[in-house]
């Protein structure tokens, strides 16, 4: 889903950008442009930063399958 449709900015985008350290709307801003131009999607834009960080990162120890023994 695009966020920002003035830079092209995705929810993808912001929840990576989150992953790699971005913390704030300003750092967002500086690092993908969201939210540079008319600020409308701003709101919607720190909402999905906050909810990148709240929810936990889940991680796969492949193999998921046990092997027989």
């Amino acid at each position: 889903m695009y966020v920002c449709i003035c830079n092209a900015v995705t929810e993808k985008m912001i929840r990576q950008a989150a992953a790699e350290g971005v913390r704030s709307l300003g750092e967002l801003t500086r690092r993908t442009g969201c939210s540079g131009e008319c600020g409308s999607c701003a709101d919607l834009a720190e909402e999905v930063l906050r909810d990148a960080h709240r929810r936990p990162r889940v991680q796969f120890n492949l193999p998921l399958i046990a092997q027989a023994a």
